[in-house]
């Protein structure tokens, strides 16, 4: 009897232990998993989310990179002034009128092209690049202005508001980003190099297209939104674009100038982004873009290889590379990129569309290092409608065997290997 019931008890006790220590242990495991929720959740809370900022996605009415803010409801052609003012531009680090050497934009890619706008955000100091070829531009520009006049240089009467107010910024930006070159003074501004003075007081002594072309690199477009909705083309200081006339676009809205300038894809790919783009412009978000073409003349203003500059001047097709001779010399080719910027004017709502050129000699931009063979893949890869309008089959012989010989010999030197597209580690556009 004793014994069973000292048994009986053992029994009694082990089991109560057993239950006990399963307690214990779910105890445990109930804890640990609370705990690794706790941490986990906080670690959540505090660490940050970054997002990489890209180029606004253009068919997204939301899209104002980055920001919350909605553009306000307004009636097509309505603008009310917003209260916003650029921020004040550092000056340029050692700029020199003589030294400074023009950026080397090289905006092509390895492989076939795609069609977009290529848009990328655009810092408020680098709104007008200005370099060591400023002297020659602006003499370029005066002659051209002096024997072309309202060709050239023009504005309409509705958008003289716009262009003064453009006027204004330059004045305001020019001698802070550019202080070696342009004193502000308490009417307008003042160019120490040229010894120009341009007062801002009304009436202007010139239209004030012609006074902004004098000033900057940079040919100048402005666009107004009227109450169909469209942009047009109201005010220009068109003076070195190479292919195409201010007079045959002047008052023309946005899509008819890439319509009739047979730009490449423009009703299927361009047309609904650009217009949503311009639609939803602000003046606080200003925007850069990159393009390139070949040019088979050394001619800066105008392309002479296309046709006469002043030849039917009524007819828009009249010139184009319909008309061009067939190149058979690769070196006499230049290298002719552009540098857009995209700005609304806080006051009249224009939009501001700079186009900063560069144009090199062929020869010099086929010695950068894998330049040459991501330049031929770049035209090779572009679609028959792009080849068309940017006139390879003009061409396209005669360059693409030079450059090829020319990444051939890049590859022997041991410049760069066979098989490499030439832009590792370059940061596009550059």
């Amino acid at each position: 009897m004793a014994a069973d019931h000292f048994r009986t008890s053992t029994k009694g006790i082990t089991l109560a232990i057993g239950d006990h220590l399963k307690i214990v242990i779910y105890g445990v495991l109930f804890l640990s998993g609370v705990t690794w929720f706790l941490i986990t959740a906080a670690l959540k809370r505090k660490r940050p989310i970054t997002k990489r900022v890209g180029s606004p996605d253009l068919e997204k009415p939301g899209a104002n990179r980055g920001t919350s803010f909605k553009p306000p409801v307004r009636a097509p052609g309505a603008w009310t002034p917003v209260d916003f003012k650029r921020p004040t531009a550092a000056p340029y680090p050692n700029w020199d009128v003589h030294k400074t050497e023009p950026i080397p934009y090289r905006p092509f890619k390895y492989g076939p092209s795609h069609i977009t706008m290529g848009l990328r955000n655009m810092d408020w100091d680098e709104w007008i690049e200005l370099d060591n070829q400023y002297l020659e531009w602006h003499g370029v520009k005066a002659k051209r202005i002096e024997e072309r006049g309202d060709r050239c240089c023009r504005t309409a009467p509705e958008a003289y508001d716009g262009a003064v107010e453009l006027l204004e910024e330059l004045c305001s930006y020019l001698p802070k980003r550019y202080p070696t070159l342009f004193h502000k003074t308490p009417t307008g501004i003042h160019n120490i190099l040229t010894h120009e003075t341009f007062s801002l007081t009304l009436p202007l002594s010139a239209d004030p297209m012609e006074i902004v072309g004098r000033l900057i690199q940079d040919d100048v477009a402005i666009m107004f939104e009227r109450a169909d909705g469209q942009y047009y083309l109201l005010a220009g200081s068109i003076l070195l674009a190479g292919f195409w006339r201010l007079s045959d676009k002047f008052g023309m809205p946005l899509s008819e100038i890439h319509t009739s300038g047979s730009v490449p894809q423009y009703e299927s790919k361009l047309r609904r982004g650009m217009e949503n783009f311009f639609r939803r412009l602000q003046p606080a978000n200003p925007v850069l873009r990159n393009n390139y073409l070949i040019q088979a003349d050394d001619n800066l203003a105008w392309s002479t290889n296309i046709g006469p500059e002043d030849d039917n001047l009524a007819i828009n097709q009249s010139v184009g590379w319909n008309l061009a001779r067939k190149s058979t010399v690769a070196e006499s080719h230049r290298f002719r990129s552009e540098r857009q910027s995209l700005r609304r004017l806080p006051r009249s709502g224009a939009v501001v569309f700079t186009i900063r050129i560069y144009f090199e000699p062929i020869t010099k931009v086929a010695r950068e290092r894998g330049v040459p063979g991501r330049l031929a893949s770049a035209i090779r890869g572009w679609g028959p409608d792009t080849a068309l309008y940017k006139g390879r089959e003009r061409f396209g012989d005669v360059l693409l065997e030079y450059l090829d010989n020319m990444h051939q010999a890049q590859v022997e030197r041991g410049e760069i290997e066979e098989g490499q597209h030439g832009d590792e580690g370059v940061e596009y556009p550059f």
